[in-house]
């Protein structure tokens, strides 16, 4: 199975896609997908959309693992933004009619570190553990993008 998560954001989108064989997991591929503040909303949305469908393409993933959207009272405007960078990745996701699932973050950080209050930095080092990596992923959109798909192995239906 080829599971590609994705840490969405207007900034920066971090992807991360792994195949499982059994009990093994691997690295396919990771990485980031980055806007500019200097261009339109609209812009911005569209090449994360388009980066997207790309990436969709090219990996051919079973399914999509997004973060469940989770706004603080005193910021509501980056529930907003982020919902806007979900929308594409969902939308993305649809037409090329991959499975999309969702997890809190609490419920990703106790799979892969043990405690769902767990900092992104020892979500960073299990994830390089668990996929044997020499160094630790970067940046911690990418780790946190990998720490979705590799719950998903975890908890996810297969």
């Amino acid at each position: 199975m080829i599971i590609l998560g994705v840490d969405p954001a207007l900034s920066v989108t971090g992807f991360g896609a792994i195949k499982t064989t059994g009990v093994k997991l691997g690295l396919l591929e990771a990485g980031i997908i980055s806007t500019s503040c200097k261009y339109p909303t609209a812009q911005r949305l569209d090449k994360i959309y388009q980066a997207m469908v790309k990436l969709i393409e090219d990996i051919k993933p079973d399914c999509l693992v997004l973060e469940k959207i989770f706004s603080h009272y005193k910021h509501p405007a980056t529930a907003f933004v982020l919902g806007q960078a979900r929308g594409v990745i969902c939308l993305a996701a649809q037409a090329k009619n991959i499975l999309l699932v969702e997890y809190a973050a609490t419920r990703v950080k106790k799979a892969i570190v043990g405690n769902g209050l767990a900092s992104k930095s020892q979500v960073q080092r299990m994830v390089a553990q668990v996929l044997n990596l020499k160094e630790l992923p970067q940046p911690l959109d990418v780790s946190d993008a990998l720490g979705l798909a590799i719950a998903h192995s975890y908890i996810g239906e297969k």
